[in-house]
């Protein structure tokens, strides 16, 4: 008994078991006080991760998002959202604000986390690393695509659409 309960101890203490810097994160879920670790919930997944605003005109890619999730999370993807007001403050509201425009107004199941910083010296840990290893956000919903591997695969720019032929088969190819 003292020896299981040593080895739950020690793999307790050991930390997070994460094969991909990149996810190495921790994030608070959007208006809520529960955080997750990127690795620990998604890692081995295909993933696109998402600058959004809800007062964008690129807004509406909210709906193609939410359905490249509905059509893709059995096979292993998501779609992970990250509200931020860095481009001309087109995200100002709150995060309950944020969070009841995005469902009511997109049906938008997939994970969203905190506001966050995307860009500059002041962005999260996250979208430094995703800017070195590409390039950082140029405006609303710039979209990395994260293979299961927990690497960059590919970014698209925020003009491209969520079911563009070019995202659809990136994605279909990691998943495969």
């Amino acid at each position: 008994m003292n020896s299981i309960f040593a080895l739950m101890l020690a793999a307790s203490l050991s930390g997070t078991d994460c094969s991909s810097d990149l996810l190495d994160h921790d994030f608070r879920k959007l208006a809520s006080k529960d955080s997750v670790n990127l690795c620990d919930s998604f890692q081995g997944q295909v993933l696109l991760v998402v600058n959004t605003a809800s007062k964008c005109g690129n807004t509406p890619q909210y709906d193609g998002l939410e359905k490249l999730y509905a059509e893709y999370r059995e096979r292993g993807f998501a779609v992970l959202g990250f509200p931020s007001n860095d481009f001309m403050g087109q995200e100002p509201g709150t995060e309950e604000q944020i969070e009841e425009f995005c469902r009511l107004t997109y049906g938008v199941q997939f994970p969203m986390f905190e506001k966050t910083t995307v860009k500059g010296d002041q962005a999260h840990a996250l979208f430094q690393q995703l800017a070195e290893a590409e390039t950082a956000p140029r405006w609303n919903f710039h979209k990395y695509l994260i293979g299961r591997d927990g690497q960059l695969i590919q970014a698209f720019s925020p003009r491209t659409k969520p079911y563009d032929p070019a995202v659809v088969e990136a994605i279909e190819t990691a998943l495969n």
